[in-house]
């Protein structure tokens, strides 16, 4: 791939898209959503997060002629099996994550488990319109605390606590965030890339 001057992220979340959009500002890089060219949302048909994000950043880059960037991520609960997963955004009905986490708090108090450990997981795909993909990951352990705390961030921020931490995603400014979020993480690795100068 040559240098990126126009990147397509696969997305049209907002929140996502803020979050991502914050951490590539230092690149002078020009970035546009899958929304604001009206491109569609494609499904999610895989059954891993690399493989999801493989299928939305190459199906966009080849639509769009534009190298894009796409995210797979979810919350990954350990006595559930890992459940969400890569169904996490799905498992919010129509999107609504808070009902998604009062679903999520009540199926994790049916399990009696005392420890509710859980882990974000993030796969980033970058693709260009010629096939060429590289992957980028990033995990943060944590557990799932009984209550909603914090208004910042998106999805299930407010019930997920990273490990060091004694606050919740949601209580976090963005650059805290950042820093030990699963995103933040693949970013981190993204960004690494971009700085060789060719990707």
């Amino acid at each position: 791939m040559a240098k990126i001057t126009k990147l397509l992220l696969a997305s049209h979340n907002r929140g996502k898209l803020k979050e991502m959009t914050e951490m590539l500002k230092p690149f002078r890089i020009e970035v546009v959503s899958a929304a604001d060219l009206n491109l569609p949302d494609v499904e999610e048909t895989g059954s891993t997060f690399e493989e999801n994000a493989r299928l939305k950043a190459e199906t966009l880059a080849k639509m769009s002629g534009f190298v894009c960037l796409a995210d797979d991520s979810g919350l990954c609960v350990d006595c559930l099996q890992g459940r969400p997963g890569v169904y996490s955004a799905r498992y919010a009905p129509n999107r609504d994550f808070d009902k998604g986490m009062d679903m999520l708090l009540k199926e994790i108090e049916a399990t009696g488990d005392k420890k509710r450990s859980a882990h974000f997981a993030c796969v980033l795909a970058l693709a260009d319109p010629n096939g060429k993909t590289q992957i980028f990951e990033g995990r943060v352990d944590g557990h799932i605390q009984p209550n909603k705390t914090g208004d910042k961030g998106f999805g299930y921020d407010p019930i997920f606590v990273p490990d060091g931490f004694g606050k919740s995603f949601a209580e976090m400014e963005a650059e805290e965030k950042a820093k030990v979020s699963h995103r933040g993480r693949a970013m981190e690795k993204f960004i690494a890339y971009l700085q060789t100068g060719t990707v």
